[in-house]
């Protein structure tokens, strides 16, 4: 089976192109390397003789010289929420025209696909409604949970690109998988505040640099069920190996209760680890797109594909702190 796999450079590409490629898969990338954590990641890729085509997501006049493939993996995507508010056009041209290109290739190769999609497809007032009315029993979220407004103009170029997929596959017989992942972190991936926070609390106490707690009065209460890259990219390979049988279904995929956290927690995780204590600013302002809790109902894949994550918070800071401490001087660049 060949697999293109884009946004192969990115935190959650690169991990799934090396997974795949040890498993004797072959595996190519697809990324425009215009962000500087994707260079980084370019590199470990050219050391295992993996390709990666440089060619930017919305130009399918390029992807479409690409060879066939029996497989892609759209991992692409601008995923920072407050991003979208910014800078809109780069956000719709990489999500959504983004995953149009992605399904027109497929389309002509024939091609399945697997799609990462987001938790940010639901809706915030209902998402912070199910909050208040479970606040003793906080409730997790399932597939059915309501996708009305608002939920953001990343979760709609999400929202649409699922739209788009399922049309694509009665359209034109295209059997896929869309998986709605939450909050995923692990070695590779290069966070800022908005995106990838768990690295960035590692990598800030590593640096002894300063923090904000932002939102929701400034106390770091904010929780969330965190994904460690490895069970994800563990559950992309049970997928592949059953996607002719196992197809055309809508999963949420994420950290679960097993792996949750809220910042104030993951602080005193990251100080024991790193053994730094650093100082945290408040800023009591929340952002209209900030929802205080998010934990990922597994259910349904669970009992699919009889997978579950293994890997909790703990460990996932330990991975990350690992790989930071590791190569801490050739990372300093990709961080600023």
């Amino acid at each position: 089976m060949r697999i293109l796999v884009t946004g192969g450079c990115g935190f959650v590409g690169s991990n799934i192109v090396i997974y795949l490629k040890s498993k004797k898969f072959k595996v190519d990338s697809l990324d425009n390397l215009s962000r500087k954590g994707s260079l980084y990641n370019h590199k470990i890729l050219k050391k295992k003789k993996i390709i990666n085509y440089k060619i930017d997501i919305s130009n399918f006049d390029k992807i479409k010289k690409l060879p066939r493939y029996d497989l892609i993996i759209d991992c692409c995507a601008e995923a920072s929420v407050e991003v979208s508010r910014i800078d809109m056009d780069r956000v719709f041209n990489t999500n959504l025209i983004g995953t149009f290109n992605v399904l027109k290739k497929a389309k002509i190769d024939k091609s399945k696909i697997i799609f990462l999609s987001s938790s940010r497809v639901y809706s915030i007032d209902k998402l912070r409604k199910n909050f208040r009315a479970n606040i003793n029993q906080k409730g997790v979220v399932n597939e059915l949970f309501s996708v009305e407004k608002p939920r953001s103009i990343y979760g709609v170029t999400k929202l649409a690109s699922e739209y788009l997929i399922e049309e694509f596959s009665y359209a034109f017989n295209i059997k896929y998988i869309i998986n709605r992942c939450g909050v995923i972190s692990g070695p590779l991936q290069f966070g800022k505040q908005d995106q990838g926070f768990v690295s960035l609390w590692v990598w800030s106490h590593l640096q002894k640099s300063k923090l904000s707690y932002i939102g929701h009065g400034g106390f770091g209460s904010q929780v969330r069920d965190v994904l460690h890259i490895d069970d994800l990219c563990k559950l992309i390979f049970l997928q592949i190996k059953k996607i002719k049988r196992i197809n055309n279904i809508k999963l949420n995929v994420g950290g679960s209760n097993y792996s949750k956290s809220d910042l104030k927690s993951l602080t005193k995780i990251c100080k024991n680890i790193t053994g730094n204590n650093i100082k945290f600013k408040k800023v009591k302002k929340t952002s209209i797109y900030d929802i205080p809790w998010y934990i990922t109902d597994n259910s349904k894949v669970e009992k699919i594909y009889k997978w579950k994550p293994l890997k909790d918070i703990k460990k996932i800071v330990l991975d990350i702190f690992n790989w930071l401490k590791k190569d801490q001087r050739n990372l300093i660049k990709y961080f600023k």
